[in-house]
């Protein structure tokens, strides 16, 4: 790297006090860190599957091992209470674990059909992209920069990362883990720097761009990935609904929707912030919802608290700004919304609206904060017709019967539902894609997918015995006549 001379302070928003420094890089520190991990990747592709497998079971256990030191750094830079940043610590380690076990199946040469049954050898193999270009978020520092890294790696890749500015210090210590499992040292470069920099670099030097965050955002970096003719993945922006249905179980829907809205501190991308509630039981969710989320503690990190600290005093701000304009419009503030200067600038109170007009930009911009809204509805159509009323499809959920509860999701615009949970029963099967619909996102991350987009398939076919136009020695009419008959016979036993 070239020496720098800005840096980037790094601020505990539970306290407002600086945490620590990182290089501010440059373009061309970036463009160093992908020489420098081109190298590497060279090496890289040739070790054997198995090799890598043991390198990611063993950072799994190193993960599982030294929890309490990366929870510490990931509340130190976020804020989150440590139960939030705990399941940040499941995620990595059974992502690792994961694509640990499904690598030496999914790179496995595979033999498929072939043009002409026995006269054609075909086999398809995967080859590593290169060089994977990471630009993620701050909201889940570990997550969204090393279980997006892990089976790019796993792949044959080498990566170039750049965290959010606010959270670079778990990135660097995902490094330091990963190359104590025994990663090369230069395979996965953690470069700290401006998005307008950093992060568009690493956009126009990678082989591969990986980004989340903002849906506006998200159309800049597809537009530079579609010039450059690169595959580009993307989880973006959501709105998501919740649907209560009128046979839900309310002991059940209630905790369990309360998670839905409020963990992170509503700082996560696949959150509900909005409540449809059947007439039926419109009164009763909404007295045992409110009550639930009144006896929330909100506090500084401790394994007690469910509800930390924001990601800074200006996104409490912003999303004060998202609360007041609505309430100027007419919505009716049930509970919360106002910010807990007693335990620091960064707190805010859990808050429920309801009566939220359409004009309102809380009605259909992400909020991203530990605000919800609540509207009665009179049938499950009304409850479904405005869920997919959006341009927006990430996730979403219903509470309900089972038969209802499907019934409901198969009619969801969006790329993960759950039933009767908020959104971790989808986010957490790992065999299953997750990944967003309309403007939340392009391609998936996790199932077979979430590895094989770090790839390029590569079909090798062996032609034998005789050239599949036909022998030489045959006239075209007699090859068109066998080849006639073949095909007609073929669709009986092929």
């Amino acid at each position: 790297m070239t020496n720098t001379l800005s840096s980037i302070v790094v601020t505990d928003p539970r306290t407002g006090k600086t945490y620590g420094e990182v290089p501010a890089h440059s373009a061309e520190d970036t463009q160093e860190a992908f020489r420098v991990a081109r190298k590497a990747q060279a090496a890289w592709v040739t070790t054997p599957l198995l090799e890598r497998k043991r390198i990611f079971l063993r950072f799994h256990d190193l993960v599982l091992e030294r929890q309490d030191e990366i929870l510490d750094v990931i509340q130190a830079e976020t804020g989150k209470n440590r139960a939030s940043a705990f399941d940040e610590i499941l995620d990595v380690a059974i992502t690792a674990r994961h694509y640990a076990r499904r690598l030496p199946k999914l790179l496995k040469p595979r033999r498929v059909k072939g043009a002409l049954p026995i006269l054609t050898r075909t086999v398809v193999d995967h080859s590593p992209k290169g060089v994977v270009g990471i630009i993620s978020p701050w909201n889940y520092p570990l997550t969204l920069t090393i279980s997006d890294a892990i089976p790019a790696l796993l792949a044959g890749n080498a990566v170039v990362i750049k965290p959010d500015s606010k959270t670079p210090f778990t990135a660097l210590l995902g490094a330091k883990l990963l190359v104590e499992a025994g990663l090369p040292q230069d395979l996965f470069q953690v470069i700290t720097g401006s998005g307008s920099v950093v992060g568009q670099e690493i956009a126009q030097c990678a082989d591969y761009l990986m980004f989340t965050g903002s849906t506006a955002t998200g159309r800049k970096l597809a537009k530079i990935a579609g010039e450059r003719l690169i595959s580009f993945s993307a989880e973006l922006g959501g709105k998501n609904p919740l649907i209560i249905a009128p046979d839900a179980d309310l002991d059940q829907a209630v905790p369990a929707a309360i998670q839905a809205c409020f963990s992170n501190t509503g700082q996560l991308c696949i959150s509900i912030e909005r409540i449809y509630i059947h007439k039926d039981i419109a009164k009763e969710f909404t007295e045992r919802f409110i009550e639930a989320t009144e006896t929330l503690r909100i506090g500084g990190g401790g394994w007690l608290e469910d509800i930390g600290s924001m990601i800074s005093p200006a996104q409490v701000d912003h999303v004060i700004e998202f609360i007041d304009d609505a309430l100027v419009r007419g919505a009716r503030l049930l509970t919360g919304g106002t910010r807990r200067s007693d335990l620091g600038e960064a707190y805010l109170t859990p808050t429920i609206l309801t009566d939220v007009p359409e004009e309102a930009r809380l009605y259909r911009e992400e909020v991203f904060g530990p605000v919800v809204f609540l509207e009665e509805v009179q049938t499950i159509e009304e409850a479904i017709q405005k869920a997919n009323d959006t341009e927006y499809g990430l996730n979403a959920a219903v509470f309900a019967a089972p038969h209802t509860g499907w019934n409901v999701a198969l009619q969801l615009h969006a790329g993960t539902v759950n039933i009767n949970e908020g959104f971790a029963a989808a986010f957490g099967s790992m065999n299953a894609p997750m990944g967003g619909w309309k403007a939340s996102g392009v391609g998936r991350r996790h199932a077979d997918e979430g590895l094989l987009k770090y790839t390029e398939p590569r079909t090798i076919a062996e032609q034998r015995f005789i050239p599949i136009s036909g022998p030489i020695t045959m006239s075209r009419p007699s090859y068109a006549h066998t080849m006639t008959t073949a095909l007609k016979l073929g669709k009986w036993v092929l």
